[in-house]
Order: C-alpha cells, then sequence, then structure tokens
C-alpha cells in the first residue's frame, strides 16, 4: 500500500476542516457530526430531514472517532456556515477556505462535484495538508491526470463513496457466498451519473475487485443503464436514473448456483466506517485501500460519460 511523506500524525487531537458545500448534498452536516456530536435543536433545522433523523437513532456513545473533530468550516454560501457550525458543534467559522492552512491537521472536501475537485483541493495538496475529498475524485481524465501527478508525489489523498463500506454489502465482498461464480452484479441509484454513478461503482467494486475492462452507456443524461465488462467473466449494469430515489444502493448478484439481493439502508453505519478509515489513514499513513482503485473508478466513471456522449460506444477504459 501506498503511504505518504505528511503522514502518520502522532498528537493526539487532530484538528479537521470542513470545506465546502454544495446544493443537494448535506455532509458538512452529517460528517462533522458523526465526529464532533451534535445539538439536537439546531440540527432539526437541518435542510435535509432525512440527516436528523438517522443521527437521532444513534445513541451517544456512537459519535466521535479516535480525537478527530472539526474544528473549522467553509461554506460556498456563508450563511450556510453558521447553520452547520451550530448543528454540527464547529466552533471556527473561516472567511476563505484557504484560511485553513496553518489552523489544522487535514482538510475535508465534503463536495461531489468531480470537475471542481481539483480547483478546490489544489491549495490544500500543495501546502501539504492531507485531504479526504467526497466521490467521484474526479468526473474527467485531465483533473484525474493531475491527482494521480500528486499522489505520485507523496501527497496524501483519500477519496470515495460510502456504499464501499455498506454494511448490508459486506457479506459479499470478495465472497460469492455460495452463488457459485457471479455472472451477472447490477446496481441501481438516483440522480445524476456525474455524481452519483460513483455510489453503484463502489458498491459493486468490493464485490468484483478490480479488472474492470469497458464501458458501454446506453442511456441518456437523465437515464444512464451503463454495461461494464470485468475480467472476470461477470456482466456489471450500473442504473443512474435521475427520479430513481426509491432504489437507491439497490444491488443484486446472480451467479451459476444462486441469486441474491440486498439494499442499503444503513447510512450512519457507512459514514462512520468510511470517516474511520480517514483517521486511521492520517494514523498510520496507510489507506484504507489502493490508490489505484480510486483511479479505476474514476476511469469508470469517465468512461460511462464518454460513452454516453458518443453514442453509447463501446469504451475501453484503457484509453482514458
Amino acid at each position: 500500500m501506498e503511504t505518504s511523506a505528511a503522514l502518520p500524525i502522532t498528537k493526539a487531537d487532530i484538528r479537521l476542516a470542513m470545506l465546502g458545500m454544495v446544493e443537494g448534498n448535506g455532509h458538512p452536516y452529517s460528517w462533522s457530526a458523526i465526529l464532533n456530536g451534535y445539538d439536537p435543536a439546531e440540527m432539526a433545522k437541518c435542510p435535509y430531514p432525512v440527516i436528523p433523523a438517522y443521527l437521532s437513532k444513534q445513541p451517544p456513545g456512537a459519535f466521535g472517532i479516535g480525537g478527530a473533530r472539526v474544528t473549522h468550516i467553509w461554506t460556498d454560501n456563508p450563511e450556510e456556515a453558521g447553520r452547520v457550525a451550530r448543528a454540527s458543534l464547529i466552533p471556527e467559522i473561516l472567511a476563505r477556505p484557504e484560511d485553513a492552512i496553518g489552523r489544522v491537521d487535514a482538510v475535508v472536501i465534503p463536495t461531489d462535484k468531480g470537475h471542481e475537485h481539483v480547483t478546490r483541493a489544489r491549495p490544500f495538496i500543495e501546502a501539504g495538508l492531507p485531504v479526504f475529498i467526497d466521490k467521484p475524485l474526479a468526473d474527467n481524465s485531465e483533473d484525474l491526470k493531475a491527482f494521480m501527478v500528486w499522489q505520485a508525489e507523496g501527497r496524501a489523498i483519500l477519496s470515495g463513496s460510502c456504499l464501499r463500506y455498506a454494511r448490508e454489502f459486506e457479506p459479499y465482498h470478495a465472497s460469492a457466498q455460495g452463488l457459485g461464480q457471479l455472472r451477472l452484479v447490477t446496481i441501481t441509484t438516483p440522480k445524476s451519473w456525474e455524481r452519483y454513478g460513483i455510489h453503484a461503482l463502489e458498491g459493486i467494486y468490493p464485490v468484483l475487485g478490480p479488472g474492470f475492462l469497458t464501458a458501454r452507456n446506453s442511456g441518456t443524461v437523465e437515464r444512464n443503464i451503463v454495461h461494464f465488462k470485468h475480467v472476470g467473466g461477470a456482466d456489471a449494469v450500473a442504473a443512474a436514473i435521475a427520479d430513481l430515489t426509491g432504489a437507491f444502493g439497490v444491488l443484486g448478484l446472480y451467479g451459476t448456483a444462486g441469486h441474491a439481493r440486498a439494499a442499503f439502508t444503513d447510512t450512519f453505519y457507512a459514514f462512520k466506517k468510511q470517516l474511520e478509515g480517514f483517521i486511521r489513514y492520517l494514523r498510520t499513513g496507510v489507506p484504507p485501500f489502493p490508490f489505484t482503485e480510486t483511479v479505476e473508478l474514476a476511469k469508470m466513471v469517465i468512461a460511462g460519460i464518454r460513452s454516453r456522449d458518443e453514442g453509447g460506444r463501446e469504451v475501453p477504459l484503457a484509453e482514458i
């Protein structure tokens, strides 16, 4: 596994900055609350009702991870920073994201627009700060190359989807559980391929492992149906349909000896395990999974976009 010159962090308390917030994504509220705890009355005002709903089901001892706390926040809309800070017990609001440099030990970029991530992350990567970036790391090849160069230089970069950590999918990670040889794997997600396709892909990736070969998107911008071929002989179909809100993270496994279905429901568990992986990375210098997997997953996202834009052409990942 890769290590970074900036790690490990050995001090008892790790200070984190939560930097950025885009429409349709409440991670600054939820991720900060998982690390810091939260104020129930203020969290009730969160514009994403699902967040206080699942936070309220957790016992007090479920909050906090290994001495790490979100100590600073900045949001694109300044008015939102105060609301998140009050709800998730963040003591400092920054006037500019760059003001986090010199005040924190690591940075979290909780936004899910891949084409923005190089710009958002650059100041902190160049300053030598470890960075966790929400999925997808990148949605175009030029930005992916930039992250690959930084990582090869020893910069500490981690990115991923919480679906990698879904409790419901864990029994099938690297094990077909008596299903025989997997021939078809399917998974569904709402919203756009650009922002949520990575959720679907990272849900199936630990099941099949690395080795995806080609992508063919036979859908549209609103209805992405993407067929992947895998070196192990299985086909995978990931569907990202704009209004498919009733089927976020439904996994289907079809093998020569049986079949199974699993549906993602435990958001808190997956988010906490994802954040635990980042904090453990900061503490040990060893990432929870190889960066090569992040690169392959980004290429899968990009191949799905390229195939759709080129009329459903089968796109080899090797060309990206």
